[in-house]
């Protein structure tokens, strides 16, 4: 009798987030959606041009499985198109807006987009990287004739004939549109590429399956409620902000949009909207943290902030806590689509020090429900690492929200994957609890004398320092050691003044009474703003390099490693 029961079309719908919209629509449809400066939609208003979006798309002969890409910011056409573009059956790519015209013009012929939308603002930028295209994909102009943040009117777009915009296309669209199911939920809804801090930019494809997996996975682990207020400040192509854009619409919240924001546009923010969560990487939890008392304003409530990206600080997590902020934690990567391993908080570590908490939240945690296994391994052996905090391995991941693979690179695919395993590249150690927490990129550890070392346990004594803002340590050429810390920094504004800024010795001085003295930094180099990529991860490749032109250290000493 069991042997007869079998799928079948009522019991095996592909899983999508599109369907999210819909729902919203129709529980949600008169409250707010999107507020962008003056402009406000509802949900049923969303819902309506999102339709027409993905009609116009049709019309103009964009078809199942085609890429479409976009290059903007956190404005309302760009949180349609995660609806929109793949309701149309297309593939939606999103293109970092602060990438180079090579750039670009690479990822649009590896990517082989049929139509690309673009902000008014970085048109120019476009427009010369699809000029070095053999097949040029069709452009459509978004504009914005909103008011700004200074009350002042945008200019508007003027095109040339051969040139759509977005206003006119969803002015064409039928809301109507019976939008395109995917025919199996293994089909690509998303084309991200790597940010590529360590090696050139991958093309990750990701299925309507994962990305509904780690939706709602990322909703429940957050406790995301009803109606809650999102504020923008992760950008929407930063692998389709760990998932937001279709979670919010599940819990028919309301979605802030910012063009660009610094600490003051933040707090504005929350004040006006009463904002209450946002994501972010540690960078943004620095700016909150040490703007000026002049920018801050009061917080109405507790603001919940997720953060990833990179791993924070224990003394950020201490000074953003302490204007009242709640920050979570979460790990994931492109190849995730989000938030994988969250550091789940236990009650009892509320009784602990403020000081300990932080160090607690600093780690990457356990993995999400919707994942099936996290491990940190021995990459030679195959095997897991001990539980104490200290064996070093590679952190591997399976689960249902890994993805597809790489777009036309299947030795890169068979590389990541491997073993019944996603390697992420990421080393880490497994802690006595459970609890994973990431150590360096592969790349990024420094190996001095022949011992490991971790550049993100050097970051974080640094980040204690009162007068660093930012920080990254990496490795420079020792001709005793092989490999010794170099240490990058920016001050914050108060001691950037030569009466108050600290010394390279001052600053060598504070990590030796906190740190081993072979894990202090040989040399400190002081930048006015550490490079970094538009999603707030330093840019260590940059400072690699910067410290290679620096030559060999010559200044050593026995001593000072014991």
């Amino acid at each position: 009798m069991v042997d007869l029961l079998m799928p079948c079309e009522a019991n095996s719908s592909p899983f999508t987030p599109l369907g999210f919209l819909e729902r919203a629509a129709t529980i949600y449809g008169n409250c707010r959606s999107v507020v962008y400066n003056n402009r406000v939609y509802t949900w049923s208003q969303t819902h309506q041009r999102c339709l027409k979006l993905a009609s116009a798309l049709t019309y103009l002969g964009i078809s199942r499985g085609d890429v479409v890409s976009v290059v903007a910011p956190n404005i309302p056409a760009m949180y349609e198109m995660h609806f929109g573009v793949p309701m149309s059956g297309a593939i939606l790519n999103t293109i970092n807006i602060r990438l180079d015209v090579r750039t670009i013009s690479v990822l649009l012929q590896h990517s082989e987009a049929k139509l690309i939308f673009v902000d008014y603002q970085s048109r120019s930028l476009i427009e010369q990287a699809v000029a070095a295209l053999e097949k040029k994909p069709i452009l459509i102009i978004i504009e914005d004739e909103d008011e700004d943040e200074e009350g002042e009117v945008a200019d508007r777009v003027s095109s040339p004939a051969t040139h759509l915009t977005y206003t006119s296309l969803i002015e064409k669209g039928d809301p109507s549109f019976r939008w395109v199911r995917p025919e199996t939920e293994w089909a690509p809804m998303i084309l991200n590429y790597t940010s590529g801090t360590t090696s050139a930019p991958k093309g990750v494809v990701h299925c309507h399956r994962g990305l509904f997996i780690i939706t709602m996975d990322s909703l429940l682990d957050w406790s995301v409620p009803r109606q809650s207020v999102y504020l923008w400040t992760l950008p929407m192509f930063h692998a389709n902000g760990w998932s937001y854009p279709w979670g919010i619409a599940a819990m028919g919240g309301i979605n802030i949009c910012l063009r660009k924001f610094d600490a003051g546009t933040i707090y504005a923010a929350i004040a006006k909207h009463g904002v209450t969560h946002m994501c972010g990487a540690p960078v943004v939890l620095n700016m909150l943290a040490n703007s000026p008392e002049s920018v801050r304003k009061p917080l109405p409530h507790v603001v919940q902030i997720m953060t990833a990206g990179a791993p924070p600080p224990a003394a950020v997590l201490f000074r953003t806590e302490a204007l009242g902020f709640s920050v979570s934690h979460g790990y994931g990567l492109t190849e995730t689509a989000g938030l994988t391993v969250s550091c789940a908080w236990k009650g009892e570590w509320n009784r602990f020090p403020a000081s300990e908490r932080a160090r607690l939240k600093a780690r990457q945690g356990v993995r999400t429900l919707g994942m099936a296994e996290v491990d940190v391994i021995d990459t030679e052996t195959g095997a897991s690492v001990k539980r104490d905090g200290e064996t070093l391995g590679e952190i591997v991941l399976r689960g249902g929200c890994i993805m597809l693979g790489y777009l036309k690179d299947p030795e890169a695919t068979r590389k990541a994957m491997r073993n019944g395993w996603f390697y992420t590249g990421d080393v880490g150690v497994m802690h006595p609890d459970g609890y994973i927490e990431i150590k360096d990129r592969s790349k990024d550890v420094i190996i001095s004398g022949g011992e490991n070392m971790s550049s993100v346990e050097v970051e974080s004594v640094l980040y204690q320092h009162p007068a660093v803002n930012e920080a990254a340590v990496v490795a420079r050429s020792d001709e005793f050691w092989g490999e010794s810390p170099c240490a990058f920094l920016s001050l914050k504004e108060e001691f950037r003044q030569t009466d108050k800024r600290p010394s390279d010795q001052e600053i060598m001085a504070f990590c030796r009474q906190r740190m081993p003295h072979y894990t202090v930094p040989k040399t400190v180099v002081f930048l006015s703003e550490l490079p970094k990529t538009s999603t707030g991860k330093i840019q260590k490749f940059v400072l690699r390099d910067m410290a290679k032109k620096l030559g060999s250290s010559t200044t050593h000493s026995v001593v000072s490693r014991l």
